[in-house]
């Protein structure tokens, strides 16, 4: 019923038609050759959106690995400070970290089980 009323028109692109109608406008062509260079330029440029975006991540890691070493000073000077003059701090660190007993003590590992 619809096909009485009007005609349907199937319009066909053909890419490479319109290439050519373009290339023929001259402002087209003046926006091509000015925009495209300015375009990637402005994208991928030395101080470009994309090296813009790659600085900024790199210095947010930078930035979290600077606090977290002046986290890890501020520990190891705590620690520096404690083992000064604390025996009992002195005597933890050397049962912890290198294993020390004292005479006629007795040392039981246990090991985890998976």
């Amino acid at each position: 019923m619809d096909n009485l009323f009007y005609r349907k028109h199937e319009r066909n692109i053909n890419v490479w038609q319109l290439f050519k109608k373009s290339l023929k406008n001259k402002r087209t062509v003046v926006g091509v050759v000015v925009g495209l260079p300015l375009t990637l330029f402005l994208l991928f440029g030395s101080h470009g959106i994309v090296q813009r975006v790659k600085l900024v991540r790199t210095r947010a890691d930078l930035e979290s690995k600077i606090q977290q070493a002046e986290e890890d000073t501020r520990r190891l000077q705590l620690e520096s400070k404690a083992l000064d003059g604390d025996k009992k701090a002195i005597e933890k660190v050397a049962r912890e970290k290198y294993g020390m007993i004292r005479d006629g003590e007795t040392v039981y590992k246990a090991s985890k089980k998976k």
